[in-house]
């Protein structure tokens, strides 16, 4: 019984879905890191490490079978409802609207 190349498809898959894994947690890591050390690591720092932790998630939904559209709009949906529940970061700081303002703008 040999692998064919639809064998060869699922097991690289499933390799790339590990890495990605691995390569999310890592990366959660060095922001925990990152931030428990301080500002003092510059902000471009903390910026390459947020970058990579969104990026990581695209790719992983994608070999997971999800659209980078469908997490989107599972990203927007959680907004809204963060707005009509009141969370506790748009009463205090606006985030959310600010969120939900910046998808309206790119979404053009």
């Amino acid at each position: 019984m040999g692998f064919n190349n639809r064998d060869i498809d699922i097991t690289k898959n499933i390799r790339v879905i590990e890495w990605l894994k691995s390569e999310l947690l890592t990366t959660v890591s060095s922001l925990f890191t990152l931030l428990y050390k301080g500002l003092k690591e510059g902000q471009e720092a903390i910026l390459e490490v947020l970058a990579n932790i969104i990026f990581v998630t695209y790719l992983l939904a994608k070999r997971l079978g999800i659209s980078f559209d469908e997490i989107d709009k599972k990203v927007e949906s959680k907004v809204k409802l963060g707005i009509a529940e009141d969370h506790k970061i748009e009463r205090w700081y606006g985030d959310l609207n600010s969120l939900l303002e910046y998808f309206k703008r790119t979404r053009r």
